[in-house]
């Protein structure tokens, strides 16, 4: 009787899914997206906002403290996506958000990091508005079939870009430019299991192997472990400096570490909604919080049709089951995020491993859930996986998501010059949003020169504004701060 209610609710044999594939995709979500419990910490806990404080009021760095907050956070707001979205879609901090949070706000004379915070929420708000008013469904509705299909395709690309940068295969070469490995070659023992690890998954791929993403996973951490403990890599990284270029990029694969730990959860709460406003003045406030909201509403657009068109939840229209409601739940996301002082909880793009592995519907994000709350008290569960042992998944999914892309008329330069450059962007420029915006604006600026505006949906020429507004604000938002 349990069963055939769990069945029910998460629309389980109406997905064409069973429990085990629920459960295999939430596992494989988890193992793909663990390092975010490490890296997020590394990025908002390290750097003081302009009075010199660190998140969550100390003078010195709390690590602890915002990794245990952000496996709470990630935990339960994953879950609540599953129950409200029905949609295998893991929630946690997004990176992005997370940078331009510690780059490019709490700089700000007079931001405090309490301030920020409170931005994040006030946008968070905001964006759950916009859903329940319909505002956020009709723009999703408004954008052509064929360059949502760009859009899961330049993510593709993107989160290939992402897995082989988080296993050092590719690697900076000082500047902006990029090149393979350390300086042009192959070497190391983390880069072995790497290599060793993506082709076995090509081979388990092409073979059809049931469960072929997260056997890879346990199978590489596994390599990983004994790599560790005949050789002793140790660490790429040390304290901030850079140790041993041929070690491990993020965790060390280890099990001599203590698994159990009472969390400290004391940065949870640190906000402050409105102090922004009056610390940095209502424009640039006003000005922030855009960006933000125009970050996290088309991240989401991306991110959710990327993995729906892996699950193939998506019709032929690119309409995914439940929409607004997987739009409500990302929205409280944001919300949860800003109140827990972890950042803009978002998607998260690594879900389409687990949509890759058999996920289809939001019981996965239970299981994915679940293990993020585990991770709050057995620390180990996530820093014993080696990004090495989970990038090669982020390179498969990244080739699944771009067969998609002979479903753009590329004899049509009207379609096919705006989906090129939403392809290419978000890689090159690393960023969703980027590549989302220079496609949207392309598009309407093709179709109006060309005299076919009546073909642009009036709220197409709406979003291209906005995005115009959004890559010209960092200037403007300069230029409005020294008037």
């Amino acid at each position: 009787m349990a069963r055939e209610a769990l069945d029910r609710f998460f629309e389980i044999s109406a997905r064409g899914s069973t429990v085990g594939r629920e459960v295999r995709g939430g596992l494989s979500t988890f193992f793909a997206m663990s390092y975010i419990v490490v890296l997020n910490p590394l990025i908002i806990g390290a750097a003081a906002d302009s009075t010199g404080k660190f998140l969550g009021g100390g003078a010195e760095p709390n690590f602890a403290a915002i990794a245990a907050a952000t496996s709470l956070i990630s935990g339960v707001l994953t879950i609540l996506m599953g129950l409200i979205g029905n949609f295998p879609m893991a929630v946690s901090s997004s990176l992005g958000m997370s940078a331009f949070i510690t780059f490019g706000i709490i700089v700000i004379p007079g931001m405090t990091w309490a301030d920020a915070m409170g931005l994040v929420v006030i946008e968070g708000i905001i964006l759950l508005i916009l859903v329940l008013t319909g505002f956020r469904q009709a723009i999703f509705n408004a954008v052509p079939d064929q360059l949502k299909t760009s859009i899961s395709v330049g993510i593709g690309m993107f989160i290939t870009l992402i897995g082989m940068i988080n296993a050092g295969f590719i690697a900076n070469a000082g500047g902006n430019a990029l090149q393979l490995g350390n300086n042009g070659y192959l070497v190391g023992w983390p880069m072995l299991v790497f290599i060793v690890t993506l082709f076995v998954l090509f081979v388990l791929h092409s073979k059809k192997v049931r469960s072929a993403i997260l056997v890879s996973i346990l199978g590489a951490t596994a390599l990983a472990l004994i790599v560790e403990a005949i050789f002793k890599p140790g660490p790429k990284v040390s304290g901030g400096e850079a140790i041993n270029p041929n070690g491990w990029q993020l965790t060390v694969p280890t099990l001599d570490q203590e698994w159990l730990s009472l969390p400290d959860l004391s940065t949870l709460g640190h906000f402050n909604l409105l102090g922004s406003f009056s610390s940095v003045g209502i424009i640039t406030g006003v000005l922030i919080v855009f960006t933000l909201l125009l970050t996290n509403f088309f991240d989401l657009l991306g991110t959710m049709m990327a993995v729906a068109n892996t699950s193939g939840l998506a019709n032929e229209h690119g309409q995914i089951p439940h929409s607004k409601r997987i739009m409500v739940a990302d929205a409280i996301g944001a919300i949860g995020g800003g109140l827990g002082a972890t950042s803009a909880n978002s998607g998260f793009i690594e879900s389409t491993v687990g949509a890759g592995d058999g996920a289809r519907t939001g019981l996965a994000n239970v299981v994915t859930g679940v293990l993020f709350l585990a991770t709050i008290v057995l620390s180990p569960l996530a820093s014993v996986i080696p990004s090495e042992a989970a990038a090669p998944t982020l390179v498969l999914v990244g080739f699944l998501m771009m067969q998609q892309v002979v479903k753009i008329d590329w004899a049509n330069p009207e379609i096919a010059i705006p989906a090129f450059l939403t392809i290419v962007l978000m890689p090159f420029s690393y960023s969703i949003t980027n590549g989302i915006g220079a496609g949207f604006v392309t598009f309407v600026v093709m179709k109006v020169a060309r005299g076919k505006y009546r073909d642009v949906h009036p709220l197409m020429y709406l979003t291209a504004g906005m995005f115009v507004l959004y890559f010209v604000s960092g200037p403007l938002q300069d230029a409005l701060g020294g008037a």
